[in-house]
């Protein structure tokens, strides 16, 4: 079926394309089977009937991965009005509401894989304007900052490029739940220090201070964070500017790394290494707002977008899992260790970027 698929885009790209180009639009025409509206109902469905992933212990919770394929998900039904999708999605939450079926699965470590837990509520209160899920909600991004760092940082704050999403995304829905831009400032200022700390002349990121490797998914959660943040910066914001150019800097950069076949590599700059699916969604998410809200070019863009949202959806196969994600890594100073990663199919990691990017390809343009 994965085979069939791909046959079937490579069959309609050339059509398709030319006259969407033509209008200056490229993000509606698609082949068959690669629709955002198609794509995202499946997947979102999917998610709804599927089990949790990494509870392989007693001690296992909620994992990060997952969180983020919910608030996906429930992005996906707020923009398509699918309210019966929306209450599949918050269903399946409120066991893991405090007393419920399944509080023994909430995240308990102050720590960003964990406290990103709280977007989903957030996210679920926002919908439905229940009052219970926004105050739960709050509470883990108003942990998050409870014994902040002397430099105003969280305390949650270690440098590794996967936090420039999972800590940022916290405040900023906090921020879109309650219009306090305490949150807002909070994010701008992480931003710009891990900025500052690990972005490279050449525009893309170090996965940490002392591990010198752009490892796909870690520079794509950048891109991610870096997107959702400057959509909700106003412009006259103190740190907009500074996100803006480290933002334009590495989507430049990305531009270069991009392969013919529209995906980007598991380490972005070795031809060794294998196309990965969830960074090369998470790249064309980047892409797709920029040209949207009009910080990057459309011409220059909008088609590098557009080939690696078609590229990605090929690589979902008939269970409408993603296929080639690479698996969880840690930061480690050695090559072979990340070229050795291995490739899952329908892990969240990989579905969660596919969700986001259907998201903002549904997003009306700015």
């Amino acid at each position: 079926m994965k085979m069939a698929r791909g046959v079937l885009v490579a069959a309609c790209v050339l059509g398709c394309a030319g006259s969407a180009f033509a209008q200056g639009d490229y993000f509606s025409n698609w082949p068959a089977g690669v629709s955002p509206q198609e794509v995202g109902k499946k997947v979102a469905e999917h998610f709804v009937v599927s089990p949790h992933q990494y509870l392989n212990s007693s001690t296992s919770r909620i994992h990060y991965s997952e969180v983020g394929t919910w608030y996906g998900a429930l992005t996906f039904a707020k923009l398509t009005n699918d309210t019966e999708l929306r209450d599949k999605l918050v269903k399946r939450f409120e066991p893991l509401m405090p007393g419920g079926a399944d509080e023994r699965l909430i995240p308990q470590r102050r720590h960003v894989d964990d406290s990103i837990f709280g977007i989903v509520p957030l996210e679920i209160g926002m919908q439905t304007k229940d009052a219970k899920y926004l105050d739960y909600g709050k509470s883990w991004a108003d942990r998050q900052w409870e014994n902040p760092q002397p430099d105003g940082l969280s305390a949650e704050t270690r440098y590794w490029i996967d936090d420039m999403y999972m800590l940022t995304i916290l405040q900023l829905e906090a921020y879109r739940a309650t219009g306090d831009k305490k949150y807002l400032d909070r994010d701008a200022k992480e931003m710009v220090a891990y900025l500052d700390k690990l972005q490279q002349p050449n525009g893309l990121f170090f996965h940490a201070p002392d591990v010198k490797y752009y490892w796909g998914r870690g520079d794509g959660w950048v891109a991610a964070g870096m997107a959702e943040v400057l959509s909700e910066l106003p412009e006259n914001h103190l740190q907009r500017a500074r996100i803006l150019k480290g933002y334009k800097l590495m989507m430049a950069a990305l531009l270069k790394y991009q392969g013919k076949d529209g995906m980007w590599r598991q380490l972005i700059d070795k031809e060794e290494s294998w196309p990965e699916s969830s960074s090369s969604a998470m790249f064309s998410y980047g892409m797709i707002m920029g040209v949207k809200h009009g910080w990057l070019d459309g011409k220059t863009y909008g088609p590098a977008a557009r080939k690696a949202w078609i590229a990605v959806a090929g690589y979902i196969d008939q269970n409408e899992d993603i296929t080639s994600v690479c698996e969880g890594t840690g930061k480690k100073d050695d090559l072979p260790y990340y070229l050795a990663r291995k490739r899952k199919t329908g892990d969240f990691h990989g579905q969660a970027p596919v969700m986001w990017t259907v998201d903002a390809l549904l997003q009306p343009v700015k």
